[in-house]
């Protein structure tokens, strides 16, 4: 019986968190579950969140997809939520097909998901139809990707935009100052709690101390793509303290 597997991950250049995240999450798991995990990355160049990086960064992506499949890691994460946001409505599901595709062409094929479908994804598991959220980037970005979210079928009907538009200075903030923006929002009509809509913006220590305070469900960018992995892996969706989506329950 396989326990061992390997973590690919697509990352913007830029990106300090999704390696930092994703394995913490997966070190907690193994406390509790026999499985192990290695991780191995490969990257695009991005420094700063705007549509034009977004989108040459994106075209990159089958690079990455190309040299990870040379490692033959069992599944992908492309580790950039907002960058197949930026390429229009349902574009992630093309980014999956097409990076597997890239993988299967190279004799190691492996399953794909992305930040953005595993979040949508993420939200349908959880049953959420209304949602807040917050993101650290600029106003027209997250109006971007709460039109994506919205396409999908949830609404979003409080958001908060950080605004920070250097990606290095998004994993430099603070998570301990995320509990406060979201008690600044009403989320009493709202379904579950995006804490992060966005990889590089850190918020896994933080995520079960909001979720006891509003009493929701809390995901973030993270936590949905660590749970669109184990599903793709075949392996129980169970992560301790990563909030509801990872309890197990799910």
């Amino acid at each position: 019986m396989k326990t061992n597997y390997r973590i690919g991950q697509i990352v913007p250049s830029s990106n300090t968190t999704m390696e930092t995240e994703i394995p913490a999450m997966l070190r907690l798991r193994e406390q509790v579950r026999p499985e192990r995990f290695t991780f191995h990355s490969a990257r695009m160049r991005m420094k700063h969140v705007t549509k034009e990086e977004l989108a040459a960064m994106d075209a990159e992506s089958d690079r990455c997809a190309l040299e990870l499949s040379d490692a033959r890691v069992d599944v992908l994460g492309y580790a950039c939520l907002v960058a197949i946001m930026a390429m229009g409505n349902g574009y992630h599901r093309e980014s999956e097909a097409r990076l597997r595709r890239c993988t299967r062409e190279n004799g190691g094929e492996a399953p794909v998901v992305t930040s953005a479908g595993a979040l949508v994804d993420g939200l349908r598991v959880l049953g959420a139809r209304r949602i807040a959220l917050v993101a650290p980037y600029m106003v027209p970005l997250t109006k971007l990707v709460i039109g994506y979210i919205e396409n999908e079928g949830i609404e979003v009907v409080q958001w908060r935009a950080l605004e920070i538009p250097d990606n290095l200075e998004v994993g430099r903030h603070d998570p301990s100052r995320l509990p406060g923006i979201v008690a600044s929002m009403d989320t009493s009509g709202v379904d579950a709690i995006v804490l992060s809509a966005c990889v590089q913006m850190p918020s896994l220590p933080v995520i079960a101390r909001v979720e006891a305070r509003a009493g929701k469900p809390v995901v973030t960018a993270s936590v949905a793509t660590t749970y669109a992995m184990l599903k793709a892996l075949g392996l129980e969706r169970i992560v301790p303290g990563a909030g509801a989506l990872l309890s197990g329950a799910y």
